[in-house]
C-alpha cells in the first residue's frame, strides 16, 4: 500500500467488504465491532446505475443516452465487484480535510491486502474517470492514468470515447 499523501491522512485497517453499491461506492464493516460504513471512492467517478439528477446531467454534458450510461455503470459496478468480493479484507485511507461527502459517505482510497489501490486500478483499467468535485491529492495522477486508459481503449473506453 502506497499513497503519496500531500495532506494529513487517517488509515483504517481491519475492514471487510459487505456490499458493492455501484462503480465507485461500497459498504464495509469493521471486523471487531461489525460497525458498517459506506465508502465513496475518493478522486474517481463511474457512470450511474439508475436514473438520478447526475445521470440527467451526464446525458446533457456527454450527449449520450441515459440507458447507455446505465449499462456502462453496471459494467463498472461488475468490475469493482470482481476486485472487491464480499468479505474481502481492505484498508482505507481518508484525507483529514476531506473525509465526508454531502451524503455522509466516507471519502476514501481503498486498498487490497496486496497493496493494490482500487481507486487507481478502476481508472487505469478504464472503468472510472477522475473526479474533481471533491478535492483529492491524487487528481493529477488519476488524470494521467485516465489519459493512458482512454488512448489504449481500456474498459469502458472500448465502447465510448467519454463517460
Amino acid at each position: 500500500m502506497y499513497i503519496d499523501a500531500k495532506e494529513p491522512i487517517n488509515v483504517f485497517t481491519h475492514y471487510k467488504v459487505s456490499k458493492v453499491v455501484d462503480g465507485d461506492g461500497l459498504f464495509c464493516y469493521n471486523i471487531f465491532n461489525k460497525k458498517e460504513i459506506e465508502i465513496r471512492l475518493l478522486g474517481i467517478d463511474a457512470p450511474e446505475i439508475k436514473r438520478c439528477r447526475k445521470l440527467i446531467q451526464d446525458e446533457r454534458e456527454l450527449h449520450l443516452p441515459g440507458q447507455l450510461l446505465i449499462e456502462l455503470g453496471y459494467q463498472s459496478k461488475n468490475y469493482l465487484h470482481q476486485l472487491l468480493q464480499i468479505d474481502s479484507e481492505i484498508t482505507f485511507v481518508t484525507e483529514i480535510k476531506n473525509e465526508i461527502d454531502l451524503f455522509s459517505r466516507t471519502l476514501a482510497y481503498v486498498f487490497l491486502s496486496d497493496g493494490t489501490c482500487i481507486n487507481e486500478k478502476l481508472i487505469s483499467d478504464g472503468y472510472a474517470k477522475p473526479y474533481s468535485k471533491f478535492y483529492s491529492t491524487q487528481l493529477s495522477k488519476y488524470q494521467q492514468l485516465n489519459h493512458i486508459a482512454r488512448m489504449q481503449n481500456r474498459g469502458l473506453y472500448n465502447i465510448v470515447s467519454s463517460f
